[in-house]
C-alpha cells in the first residue's frame, strides 16, 4: 500500500467521527440531535438545490467542497451553539489548530489544498465562501421553523439571531430566506412563491433521509450509521482519492451523484448490499420514489436530478463507474475496522465479497480493490468467516 493512499485513507477513517459529533439542531421531527456529518450532507443539497439563485462568479461545486470540509474541525473542538456564551476568538484559535491536524493526515498536496478551502470558508471573503457561509447561516433556521411543531425555546433562538446574531445580514444577503423566515415567525405577512420557497418542501422533505438507518455500523461500533451520514462520507472518499478514478472522471458530477444517490431511501429504505433482496421490486420503488421526491423540485431542477440519479443507477458511465466504487469500498473499510460489521451480521463469505464488492470497485478503482483484498483475505481468516 503506498504512502499517499495510507494517509488518504487515515483521514476518511478519522473523518468518520464527525458523525458523532452532536449540534444544538434537531431533526425536523424532533426526534433527536442532528449530528454535524448529515448537517453537513444537508447543507451540501442546499448548495446544489439553490444553484439557480448563485451569483455568476459562485462555483457550486467549490461551494459544496467547503460545505463538506466545513465542520470536520468539531472533531476535536465540538459544536458551539450560537446562542450559548463562548469566547468565539478562543474557539476560532482551536479551529485552527484542529484543521492544521486533520487535514495534516493528508498528502501534503492534499492537505494544503483542504486547509486552504477551508481557511476560505471561514475568511468568508470570496463568493464561493460566502454563498456557502449564507446556507451554513440559513439551514439552520429552518430546520427550526419547519418542524411541525418548532420547539419553542429553539424558535427564540432563530428569533434572537435574525434580529441581531450572525443571521442578521440575512436580510441583505438573502433576503429571499430572511422574508420566508419572519413568515414563519408570524412577523410578516404570507407572500407569494418564490425561487426560494419553491425549493423549501424538497429540502424540508430530504431531512427524512437523516433517519434512514443502514445495515453498516460507525467505525467505533457505536451505532448503525445512516444514509444522510453515509452520503456525506462517500461525497468525502470520492474527493479525497479522485486519483484512484479512471481519466476523464469528473470528480465535481460524481460528487453531486454521490449527494443525490441515496435520497429515493426516504421512500424505498435501505437494502443491504448482502441482504436477501427483490431487485426488480426495489428498482420500481426506488424509480417511484425519485420521481416523487424530485417532483417537489421545479420542473428544471426535477429533470436535471432525476437524470443524474438514474445516471448513476445504470452505472455505464465513466462517472458513474467511479462512484459507484466509491459506494461500494466505504463499508468494508469500516468493517475491517470495527470487528467485522455486516460481514458477521450476514455471515457474508469472501466469494460473496468478491463477487458483490471486489467487481464494482475493481471496475471503477482497481488500486483499491488490489489494497482492500488482502485486508479482507486476513479479516475473513481471523474472524473464522468462509473464504
Amino acid at each position: 500500500m503506498s504512502d499517499r493512499l495510507s494517509a488518504q485513507i487515515a483521514f476518511l477513517k478519522q473523518a468518520d467521527r464527525l458523525k458523532s459529533v452532536d449540534r444544538a439542531n434537531v431533526l425536523l421531527d424532533l426526534s433527536r440531535p442532528e449530528n454535524s456529518a448529515e448537517h453537513s450532507w444537508h447543507l451540501a443539497l442546499w448548495a446544489l438545490v439553490f444553484a439557480p439563485l448563485a451569483e455568476p462568479d459562485v462555483s457550486v461545486d467549490r461551494a459544496i467542497k467547503m460545505l463538506l470540509l466545513h465542520d470536520l474541525v468539531e472533531i476535536e473542538v465540538g459544536d458551539h451553539p450560537i446562542h450559548e456564551e463562548t469566547d468565539w476568538d478562543a474557539v476560532a484559535r482551536a479551529e485552527q489548530a484542529a484543521a492544521r491536524s486533520l487535514f495534516g493526515l493528508l498528502p501534503p498536496d492534499q492537505g494544503a489544498e483542504f486547509l486552504a478551502l477551508w481557511t476560505e470558508f471561514e475568511a468568508d471573503e470570496t463568493p464561493d465562501a460566502r454563498y456557502a457561509k449564507r446556507l451554513d447561516r440559513c439551514q439552520p433556521i429552518f430546520q427550526v421553523l419547519c418542524a411541525e411543531t418548532p420547539r419553542p425555546d429553539h424558535v427564540e433562538v432563530v428569533r434572537d439571531n435574525l434580529n441581531g446574531g450572525r443571521a442578521a445580514y440575512l436580510r441583505q444577503e438573502f433576503p429571499a430566506a430572511y422574508t420566508h423566515a419572519r413568515v414563519l415567525l408570524g412577523e410578516a405577512p404570507a407572500t407569494g412563491a418564490d425561487a426560494f420557497t419553491a425549493r423549501l418542501p424538497f429540502l424540508t422533505e430530504a431531512d427524512r433521509l437523516k433517519s434512514v438507518n443502514r445495515a453498516s455500523r460507525l467505525l467505533d461500533n457505536s451505532r448503525v450509521e445512516n444514509s444522510a451520514e453515509h452520503s456525506w462520507h462517500i461525497m468525502l472518499y470520492a474527493w479525497v482519492l479522485a486519483d484512484q478514478a479512471a481519466h476523464g472522471v469528473r470528480i465535481d458530477r460524481v460528487i453531486q451523484m454521490l449527494l443525490l444517490h441515496d435520497i429515493v431511501e426516504i421512500d424505498a429504505g435501505d437494502n443491504p448490499i448482502h441482504g436477501q433482496v427483490d431487485h426488480a421490486a426495489q428498482a420500481a420503488k426506488e424509480e417511484a420514489a425519485a420521481e416523487r421526491l424530485f417532483g417537489l423540485l421545479p420542473r428544471t431542477q426535477h429533470r436535471e436530478f432525476l437524470s443524474l440519479w438514474r445516471e448513476f443507477e445504470a452505472a455505464e458511465s465513466a462517472d458513474t463507474i467511479f462512484g459507484k466504487a466509491i459506494d461500494r469500498v466505504q463499508t468494508p473499510i469500516a468493517n475491517l475496522a470495527n470487528g467485522g460489521g455486516t460481514w458477521v451480521d450476514y455471515q457474508v463469505n469472501l466469494g460473496q465479497m468478491e463477487s458483490r464488492v471486489g467487481k464494482p470497485v475493481s471496475l471503477g478503482a482497481p488500486g483499491l480493490w488490489t489494497w482492500l483484498l488482502p485486508q479482507l483475505e486476513d479479516c475473513f481468516d481471523r474472524l473464522g468467516l468462509q473464504r
